[in-house]
């Protein structure tokens, strides 16, 4: 490497979690603010040894979300953004995304000092994501289509 040359940044992996319920006839999804810029998002972290990608996004689910549930093994979409380093520096990011059904809500979880957690409709939802690869999985969102 030059001297005074920044360090190559190579694009990261990680895994995310739909989180999903069903109410009545609608299906409703969960959205956390995240912890630095307060916008809405879906829970997600980088990999994790011993864990399959969905059970990953399925760990993330329960510690920024505080639910748990039946994560499904197919990735439905794929986005991408950019992560700010504590450093100031941009990492590129591919966002692999995991439906996971819940079945339960906990009043406490490890981050719930560092975020709101709101229900919404796929549409809605939709509308206050910033990612537009998300907001387009969460517009065509069906659970009914899962295996």
């Amino acid at each position: 490497m030059q001297i005074g040359a920044a360090p190559k940044r190579e694009t990261r992996t990680q895994f995310a979690a739909l989180c999903y319920r069903r109410r009545k006839s609608e299906c409703e999804v969960l959205l956390l603010t995240s912890r630095d810029t307060r916008r809405w998002i879906i829970p997600k972290g980088w990999p994790m040894d011993g864990l399959t990608p969905a059970d990953a996004a399925a760990q993330e689910a329960w510690e920024e979300g505080g639910v748990k549930g039946n994560p499904h093994d197919d990735c439905i979409g794929i986005y991408s953004y950019t992560k700010v380093l504590e450093d100031g520096a941009s990492l590129p990011v591919v966002v692999a995304v995991f439906p996971l059904e819940v079945t339960r809500i906990e009043e406490r979880w490890p981050e719930m000092s560092m975020r709101k957690r709101k229900w919404y409709s796929p549409k809605k939802a939709a509308a206050r994501v910033q990612e537009l690869e998300l907001r387009q999985i969460l517009r065509e969102f069906d659970p009914s289509g899962l295996r």
